[in-house]
Formats: C-alpha cells, structure tokens, sequence
C-alpha cells in the first residue's frame, strides 16, 4: 500500500506549494516553435508553482451539505522544507498556529497554551474540518519526479496530461489527470484517482492573477468525490501575496508557535 500523499503539488501541500514563489511566467510558445514533450510541459508547470519563499494571507472556505465555515489565515514559506501558519478569523480559532518543517509538524492551541507534535496516526485526518489532510500539509513531492507524464491531448488552449506514479515512488494517487493552461503554464483543472481508480477528489485553479512578476491562480476549488462527500467543498481564495522577499527565520522555530500566535 502506498502512504504518501502526492496532492498536486500537496493545499494543502498543493496549497503550501501555492504560497512559494515561482519562477517567472513562460510565455505561450508561438506557432512555428517545436512542439512540446509531457516532461518540459509538467516541469514548467512545477517551476510555475514552486520557488524560494512567500507571505500569504488567504480565506478558505468549508462547505458541507449542512454548513459552511471561513477561516482566514496567514503564511510565510521558504522552499518546500518549512512553513508557519496562524488562523486570524474566526475569534474561537484565533491565535492557533501550525509549523511544518520537512516531514513533522506542530500545533499551538493558545486556548490551552499547549504545543502538539502531530503524530502519524492523525496524518489522515481532516486539516481545519477541510478536504485537506495534515498529511497534504507534510508530504513532499515531485510530480515531475515521481510520476511518468504522457500527454494525452492538446487543444490551441490547453494541455491534457496523464500522470502515472513510478515503481519506486512512494506516493497514494494511482493516477492523475491535469489540465494544463497553453497561455500561463498553470493547472487548470487536477483529477486524482485512487489505486482501485475511482476518482477521489477535483481540484480547479481559477481566477489567474498577475503578482509581481508571475501569473499565479487566486481561486482554488476542491470537490471531494463519493455519495459520503456529496455537497462537500474547500475554497481558497488568496487575498494578498507578496514572492522572493527575505523571511525572518525565527518564523521556523518551535518558538515561533507561541511567540507569533498574537
């Protein structure tokens, strides 16, 4: 069986990979160049999405069939090794910080003024009532890495792509399917299956924005899939951003789980 979750890139691993800076926007390639492989196209959509560092302060959203919640948060990230999360709103969640560095994390709950390692029994469990797991928070991974990518189709505006994982990759989606923008190299739409190939969960990037010297999705919509998720959806929306700025690195100390929760 394998463990590790590889969610595109993880929200919220994709979500973190969201908050780090990238390289600057590759331009749509013009009708005369050379066609493009699956490889170039997949690589140029991680080197679109992952960077050196980013502040975030971004809503997320929780639908279910009964209820809907807003949590406002905000980030700081360097690399894909380390990140710090405090929730702002609403006033019961107040205060409440996570720490990611490489593969553990922590919570601060200032209720009870108490620090939490979270252990691997809890990596699978709902992130803030989310269709995020912590483990979406922790996992590491390349898709250009870990998954062999066949283009399956193109169009004058969008790529297809079918990833399938490696025979040593240590990873849980058995298969997933993206659709890649032609004009900003960024995904449009992510579908992942599970290995009886029954599709779990949809994620779509919306709302293209420029920030900075890039073009970034500000508007992310996750479907869980399954009659026991049906209504059931994540939204994040990015509300500011601000990429490749120096972040002070007491941000990434067990310290900082207390210190900054104000």
């Amino acid at each position: 069986m394998r463990w590790r979750i590889c969610y595109f890139p993880s929200v919220l691993q994709l979500f973190f990979l969201a908050i780090f800076v990238a390289l600057p926007l590759i331009p749509f390639p013009r009708a005369d160049a050379a066609p493009l492989d699956a490889n170039t196209i997949i690589k140029r959509v991680e080197d679109n999405l992952n960077g050196k560092t980013a502040m975030m302060r971004f809503s997320m959203q929780v639908k279910t069939s009964r209820s809907l919640r807003t949590i406002k948060m905000t980030s700081y990230a360097v690399g894909k090794q380390k990140s710090f999360i405090r929730i702002d709103y609403p006033g019961r969640d107040k205060g409440i910080t996570f720490l990611k560095i490489n593969n553990a994390m922590w919570q601060y709950v200032p209720r009870i003024e108490k620090i939490f390692k979270i252990p691997a029994s809890m990596m699978l469990q709902s992130w803030m009532g989310s269709d995020f797991t912590n483990d979406d928070l922790v996992k590491e991974s390349s898709l250009s890495r870990d998954y062999t990518t066949r283009l399956q189709a193109e169009t004058t505006n969008q790529y297809t792509l079918q990833l399938l994982p490696q025979a040593d990759a240590a990873v849980v989606w058995e298969k997933i399917i993206m659709t890649v923008s032609r004009k900003y190299f960024l995904p449009m739409a992510v579908k992942y299956y599970d290995e009886d190939g029954k599709l779990v969960r949809v994620i779509r990037y919306l709302n293209v924005k420029k920030i900075g010297t890039r073009f970034y999705p500000t508007h992310w919509l996750v479907i869980p899939q399954g009659t026991e998720k049906s209504g059931h959806q994540t939204i994040i929306d990015i509300t500011e951003a601000v990429f490749d700025k120096p972040i002070d690195n007491n941000y990434f100390r067990k310290t900082a789980l207390r210190r900054f929760s104000n």
